[in-house]
């Protein structure tokens, strides 16, 4: 379920994921993610969204399976921060703010985090994470933004 279709990164090769539907949504997409001088690109497109702000996280595990995506574990965050809104530093490295759908239901974020990275083994790689997309806005609160149910979930290997 929720599968990256690519050829293994070593820190360089972009990947792409699939964005499979939970908790009862038709939300379906792509998530590009490249490895930059800076950082990683990641670049989200949705359809059969909610119309509104939702939600853009890196969860911790590559796991989709359950039909509510906890599965995929809490925001990505090596070095301990609290929950944030890009562009402040001081966020978990998998908060990628919100991504905004028009009212034919579609929907495209693109964000560049710095210190990421796709190598494998690396405390700071997004390989072996998911992309989830959540019911509601990240309004910036604690502990994870109050962003609701996932209604999206992509594994990224």
């Amino acid at each position: 379920m929720g599968s990256a279709q690519s050829a293994p990164s070593d820190g360089g090769s972009p990947v792409m994921v699939t964005i499979e539907p939970r908790s009862g949504s038709k939300l379906e997409g792509k998530a590009y993610l490249a490895a930059t001088d800076s950082g990683v690109k990641v670049t989200v497109d949705v359809a059969n969204a909610p119309p509104g702000p939702h939600a853009a996280h890196i969860h911790q595990t590559a796991d989709c399976s359950d039909k509510e995506a906890k599965s995929a574990g809490d925001h990505f965050n090596p070095m301990m921060h609290e929950h944030g809104l890009p562009p402040s530093e001081m966020r978990h490295l998998g908060d990628l703010g919100n991504l905004e759908v028009n009212n034919e239901g579609k929907g495209h974020l693109e964000i560049t985090i710095a210190g990421a990275n796709l190598k494998r083994g690396d405390k700071m790689s997004f390989l072996e994470r998911a992309v989830v997309i959540h019911e509601k806005v990240d309004n910036g609160g604690q502990p994870a933004g109050n962003a609701g149910k996932r209604i999206g979930c992509g594994e990224i290997k």
